[in-house]
């Protein structure tokens, strides 16, 4: 019995990369839980160069997302830190930005906000784009503008990931595939290596895939984060999830709802302005959604 982590994941198989950086392709049983980019897992030798999955590690977090049949679908396992990445087209939504990061909390993983193809800003919309962000640095969370195009930007985002294992969620469109390429200079080497060890072709270009950072820490690169969902969540979930409100003192009652509440904290905060409007109305937003909505939303 060895251990190893899972760097790449398709289909049933699993590329496992063992403590000494040494890869092999290992079969997953058919009736046990389907390993992810990430995990930690167990794995018995069966060959030269195979292997078969015995057991998979306890997860410190999971990146998943409802499934359409119920429940939810793990996409990427044991993440330190969601990378929210928005652009000036398409145009930056605040709302998304922080369904984004209440998912981030909830799921147990830091995150960080960067606007990416900053060279396409002018003045006015450089002044909005750094506003937007200032709002999210309030709270806590790392911020920074970047462009791939002569790799602008890019240390603070490096920075962030050192020494962690990061992904990247964001709008279709923002350059998240353009940002793992400067991240991960070999990536498309590394498809290259994942497609001819698989037999799989051009296919496994669709394959969520876990690469090391020059620089340390590790990038997940999963197709499913492209159309990551917040799952429907109840008040008290997702008060959580706004670090502003935790912050708070308890309301008078326990289950309050911050919507109308006599003795609500969290309205008497807004009213006072220690917390904004527009991440209030995102709240109130995002607790009002239809339980389809929330699960089939852009998020």
């Amino acid at each position: 019995m060895q251990q190893g982590r899972v760097v790449a994941a398709h289909g049933a198989n699993v590329r496992v990369e063992d403590d000494t950086g040494k890869r092999r392709l290992c079969r997953n049983h058919p009736r046990q839980p389907r390993p992810v980019c990430g995990d930690r897992i167990e794995w018995r030798p069966d060959g030269a160069s195979g292997g078969h999955v015995v057991r998979i590690l306890p997860r410190h977090s999971e990146l998943r997302r409802p499934a359409r049949r119920g429940g939810h679908r793990v996409l990427a396992a044991n993440v330190d830190l969601m990378v929210v990445t928005i652009a000036p087209r398409p145009a930056p939504d605040p709302f998304l930005v922080d369904r984004y990061l209440v998912a981030a909390r909830l799921l147990n993983m830091d995150a960080a906000v960067f606007m990416n193809k900053a060279d396409l800003l002018d003045d006015t919309t450089r002044s909005e784009a750094q506003s937007l962000l200032a709002e999210f640095a309030r709270l806590g969370y790392p911020t920074g503008l970047c462009t791939c195009h002569k790799n602008q930007g890019l240390a603070p985002l490096r920075e962030c990931l050192a020494g962690r294992t990061g992904i990247l969620v964001g709008q279709s469109g923002v350059g998240k595939s353009s940002l793992v390429r400067e991240l991960v200079p070999d990536s498309d080497a590394r498809i290259g290596e994942l497609s001819a060890a698989s037999g799989e072709g051009r296919h496994t270009t669709t394959t969520a895939s876990l690469y090391h950072l020059p620089g340390g820490g590790d990038l997940i690169d999963s197709p499913g984060v492209r159309d990551f969902r917040l799952w429907p969540v109840d008040a008290r979930e997702l008060s959580r999830g706004f670090v502003e409100f935790t912050d708070l003192p308890p309301c008078r009652f326990a289950d309050c709802t911050h919507r109308q509440e006599p003795g609500c904290n969290v309205i008497a905060a807004v009213t006072e302005g220690r917390i904004s409007q527009r991440r209030y109305r995102s709240y109130l937003r995002i607790l009002s959604q239809p339980a389809t909505e929330a699960a089939g939303g852009t998020a």
